[in-house]
């Protein structure tokens, strides 16, 4: 008995990647217009599925670069730009030739698939540290330093000492581990962009917690950023206690 078109659309929603290339071959050439349609559309799956591939591919020439050091460590940030909150630096090792799909700068992701492949990268990676630097010590030493210093805090949290650092564009003071700085390195070093993600998602729950604490200030929207609503408020209420002085002095004197 022929199968319905109901039938054959479910099967290619079940198909793997694998099994898409016998689908197409299977359903390309059927007389209804519906099912060739659906074979079409695997087609155009298979073919996104394998551009990512190559993506991703072109995003470990870092990692196939210095193979030859056994445990990799992309290492960014999240929250320099902010008027409130803190900087959290990210350093992730992957698994050699590790494979995880939309890896990119954590900027360019959606927050659903940033919080996506956070859970990911925590199930794969071989290790994972994770470095926060609050608004007092922000103002104290500026953010510079402060970047500096959550990225060795997140290095120091790693199970597994690293032996060659790969980071987005800046050279870490006081860390005796060989480090490459690449400029927008989190669209082009799968280390540095799940670096970037871990970073990123670890800010963005911080800050939504915050604006528990502190209604008012838009904080699980904006993540502390100067939007035209944060600034109204940051006039209107004055600053929380997890302002960054030090960046917000211009607003509190217009």
């Amino acid at each position: 008995m022929e199968k319905t078109i109901r039938e054959i659309q479910k099967e290619m929603q079940a198909a793997t990647m694998e099994e898409l290339p016998a689908f197409i071959k299977m359903y390309e050439t059927d007389g209804r217009a519906g099912v060739r349609a659906l074979a079409d559309k695997a087609e155009k799956r298979l073919a996104a599925y394998e551009k990512e591939c190559m993506r991703i591919q072109k995003m470990q020439v870092y990692e196939n670069r210095y193979a030859a050091c056994h445990f990799i460590c992309g290492v960014d940030e999240a929250g320099r730009g902010p008027l409130a909150g803190p900087v959290v630096a990210g350093a992730v090792i992957l698994p050699r030739n590790c494979q995880i799909l939309y890896l990119n700068d954590s900027k360019q992701l959606t927050a659903k698939k940033r919080e996506e492949l956070y859970d990911i990268i925590r199930e794969k990676a071989v290790c994972i540290g994770v470095g926060i630097i609050g608004p007092e010590r922000i103002d104290e030493i500026n953010i510079l330093q402060a970047t500096y210093e959550a990225m060795r805090q997140a290095l120091a949290e790693l199970s597994v000492k690293p032996n060659i650092l790969l980071n987005d564009a800046v050279t870490i003071p006081k860390v005796g581990i060989s480090q490459v700085p690449i400029i927008k390195g989190d669209a082009k070093s799968v280390s540095i962009a799940a670096a970037s993600i871990i970073a990123k998602v670890t800010r963005d729950k911080i800050m939504t917690e915050y604006d528990g604490q502190y209604p008012g200030y838009g904080f699980a929207s904006n993540k502390g950023y100067g939007s035209g609503e944060h600034i109204a408020a940051l006039k209107s209420l004055g600053p929380s206690p997890i302002h960054r002085r030090s960046f917000i002095k211009n607003f509190m004197e217009s």
